[in-house]
């Protein structure tokens, strides 16, 4: 027994000690450096969203009761409000969650003055998402202006992409700004009216956009998926310009989709799979100009249910949207994107790894006699791991700045909803997270690359040369359930077969050896 242990501490010492070479110091002080430039960043998006929190206080003092719709009161005048623009509302469903109808009635209870109309675009009368909205039209009635399109099959791009393209073909021959919207988006009474003075002021912009505001339901799955947006939140709270896109929540000049300006229909339709990062490329070829306001930020319950094994398929599909690309620029890219984000992704969860051998070292050399230079090894290794352990509740610390001030602005911006809560918010599955995500990042990058093929949401879509090439479609192909909304897609056709994260990996990893056998 005696020599058991004495091998186990041989190979643990021997591990220490390299993980005190120049090499993996390195890597471990480049730890730091990630968790305090993220420190940094969601600091600096705090602020801005707290400059925001502060004009609408101050505004309130001044009298103006209504703050959290307009800067200025005298916009709520009628003479000002008779002259907003028409704006077109296009959603594109695909099944029914538990949060849909929440969500979808916030959207269009909106008090922007102007016209507004409203398209709920679906595949067929026989998704889930036709037979909600065609109850929440009839709650309505005449009230509120919501169109039903059945758009049909998509053949030369993804069925989001095809359901956007049909809805912009219906809407209304005088409309000025269509805003394209995901079913899982809860506005804020005056987001629509925040836009459309954002697009009147400034007539350069060419999309302007928002981000999500993740709530975890308590699953570790649903904290991956928080984790994995807030890096991406610092992008959309410049106040401003940006060069992030997010499709959940774009606005559009109508002509541009009406006169293909840009190549923006024929760059969706022709091959077309994600909607923002085909937008975002055509914009960064043209020169056009991104922005996202301040008061752009949604909340976003998960499903109660969301397991690990859908947030596995979320991140796959996430991670597939870099193979897509519609010019050799946006090609280079996007493996920019790839590369950095695999590299930093593991260079921040290697800190750690090694971490857990200098805690152990140095358990092992507390319990018993050693040797000066084992001794001065667990020391130097502890200094590394207390070092980490400060950047990463400085990092934590300014997630979770940016997540209360950020509820505290939906909260402003939404005064007669329920009020949102961090108390919710389990901080040691946060760090959890932090540390899953980031390891299975590349592992899904890498799959993706390999495959050139993603099941979303029962369809089985294959790439070639960045746009969609061909589409499959069966019963056996998907899950009755979307990822993030927990959200039923065939109706009464059968219960969710439950598969764990553990199966579904194991599936993945032996496609990469077999793609042929899943991606014909």
């Amino acid at each position: 027994m005696g020599e058991t242990v004495s091998a186990f501490d041989s190979y643990l010492f021997s591990a220490s000690r390299a993980c005190c070479s120049p090499l993996a110091i390195f890597i471990q002080i480049q730890g730091c450096v990630i968790c305090l430039t993220l420190a940094l960043g969601w600091a600096l998006a705090a602020y801005v969203r707290n400059r925001e929190i502060k004009r609408i206080k101050d505004n309130m003092k001044g009298g103006n009761s209504f703050a959290f719709l307009y800067h200025d009161i005298n916009d709520l005048e009628h003479s000002n409000q008779a002259k907003l623009p028409r704006v077109s509302v296009v959603m594109p469903l695909k099944g029914f969650g538990e949060h849909n109808l929440h969500n979808w009635r916030s959207q269009v209870t909106s008090l922007y003055g102007g016209p507004l109309e409203f398209l709920f675009v679906v595949e067929s009368t026989e998704d889930p998402a036709y037979h909600a909205v065609t109850r929440l039209k009839s709650d309505f009635k005449d009230d509120v202006d919501i169109k039903i399109v059945v758009a049909d099959l998509s053949t030369t791009c993804s069925q989001k992409v095809h359901n956007q393209l049909v809805g912009v073909d219906r809407m209304h021959k005088d409309s000025k700004y269509v805003l394209f919207l995901d079913d899982d988006v809860r506005l804020h009474p005056g987001t629509i009216g925040a836009l459309v003075a954002e697009m009147e002021k400034n007539p350069e912009i060419f999309i302007q956009t928002g981000y999500p505001l993740d709530l975890p339901s308590g699953s570790l799955g649903s904290y991956c998926i928080y984790e994995y947006h807030m890096p991406c939140s610092m992008g959309f709270a410049t106040g401003g310009k940006t060069f992030f896109l997010w499709g959940g929540c774009m606005m559009m000049h109508a002509d541009d989709f009406r006169n293909d300006n840009y190549g923006v229909v024929s760059g969706l339709r022709d091959g077309g799979y994600s909607d923002d990062m085909t937008l975002a490329a055509i914009a960064g070829n043209h020169k056009r100009l991104i922005t996202s306001p301040p008061v752009a930020v949604f909340p976003h319950p998960l499903a109660s249910d969301l397991s690990f094994s859908r947030y596995w398929n979320y991140l796959r599909k996430q991670t597939f949207v870099l193979e897509s690309y519609i010019s050799k620029v946006n090609w280079v890219m996007n493996r920019a994107l790839f590369s950095s984000h695999c590299y930093l992704s593991w260079g921040f969860v290697a800190p750690y790894l090694m971490a857990i051998i200098h805690i152990a070292a140095a358990l092992r050399v507390a319990s018993k006699e050693y040797s000066p230079e084992e001794t001065t090894f667990a020391s130097g290794g502890l200094l590394l791991v207390s070092s980490l352990a400060i950047c990463t509740i400085v990092e934590l610390l300014s997630m979770w700045n940016l997540t209360r001030i950020e509820v505290q602005l939906c909260n402003m911006l939404s005064p007669e909803a329920s009020p949102l809560s961090l108390a919710s918010y389990n901080w040691g599955l946060v760090f959890i997270a932090l540390l899953v995500d980031n390891f299975l990042y590349p592992v899904s990058a890498f799959r993706s690359h390999l495959t050139q093929s993603i099941n979303w949401s029962g369809i089985r879509y294959h790439l070639k040369d960045g746009k969609i090439s061909k589409i499959d479609r069966g019963k056996d192909i998907g899950s009755n359930y979307t990822d993030l909304g927990g959200k039923h897609l065939y109706g009464k056709k059968g219960a969710p077969t439950k598969v764990s994260f553990l199966s579904s990996l194991a599936r993945s990893l032996q496609q990469w050896h077999q793609p042929k056998k899943f991606d014909v």
